[in-house]
């Protein structure tokens, strides 16, 4: 197996940090944005998109900070990270992403992050 390239992004997000976390970190938000459907077993999601579905172990979270998840057929150290940074001075509140994907394939997940993103700031009324 190659080795999976880790890559950033950010996005402005207009909402507080605390209902932004909700849509990161429970089944019903995610559902809203991120998949068709989600379901949790305790640490274990379950994402569904277009009747397939991936799961996921949530590794860690803070609350009104961030969740970690790491997909469950991996068998490497790659995971996805949804973080929540405000800064300090403007108080602008910011999504951060970090995740992996094969060399080839970085620039297709980047632009389904842009578009799952897109799709969550429609859900806050975010512009």
């Amino acid at each position: 197996m190659d080795d999976k390239i880790k890559f950033e992004l950010e996005f402005v997000i207009q909402s507080s940090p605390q209902l932004l976390y909700q849509y990161l970190s429970t089944p019903s938000g995610l559902s809203e944005w991120f998949a068709d459907n989600v379901n949790s077993r305790g640490e274990l999601f379950s994402f569904i998109w277009d009747g397939s579905e991936e799961e996921a172990k949530l590794i860690k979270r803070k609350s009104d900070e961030f969740v970690k998840f790491a997909w469950e057929e991996n068998d490497d150290d790659s995971f996805f990270e949804m973080k929540i940074i405000v800064d300090e001075i403007t108080s602008d509140v910011s999504l951060f992403i970090t995740d992996f994907a094969e060399e080839d394939e970085v620039d297709e997940a980047k632009m389904l992050w842009e578009n799952q993103v897109g799709s969550l700031k429609q859900v806050l009324g975010s512009k």
